[in-house]
């Protein structure tokens, strides 16, 4: 598959250089500029190069640890399920977690639940150790 690395690079410039830092908190879901990536990295979809990202720790008001979210069906020790809008599955690639800036957040959609947030740190946590 060709990627269009010139459209994102264009894109990016203007996020660097325009768009301000949001408000947010962790276990919010917000849509994330992404962009395109290499290789296997989770890309951003569409004309925005857009993917939803989970705020899983704020380490201050300009980046935090994101996992991108996928509709998907995926399974193993490196993804975690949940329900999400309306009951609807959605899958946190938690081998695609990065440290992003808020710059990249375009908008909130939800907020993932609280067991299902603490679900995901404790799967995280048996991951790493």
């Amino acid at each position: 598959m060709t990627k269009d690395f010139q459209k994102w690079h264009n894109k990016k410039e203007y996020i660097h250089n325009e768009r301000p830092r949001v408000f947010y908190h962790e276990r919010e879901v917000w849509f994330s500029y992404l962009g395109i990536n290499i290789g296997f990295e989770q890309d951003g979809q569409g004309i925005q190069f857009l993917r939803p990202v989970i705020i899983l720790k704020k380490f201050n008001n300009e980046v935090f640890w994101g996992i991108p979210l996928t509709k998907a069906k995926k399974e193993g020790k490196y993804y975690f399920k949940f329900l999400f809008k309306s009951g609807k599955q959605s899958i946190a690639i938690i081998s695609q977690l990065r440290l992003i800036d808020a710059k990249r957040l375009l908008y909130k959609i939800g907020d993932i639940s609280e067991v299902d947030f603490a679900a995901l740190k404790q799967k995280i946590r048996h991951l790493i150790t």
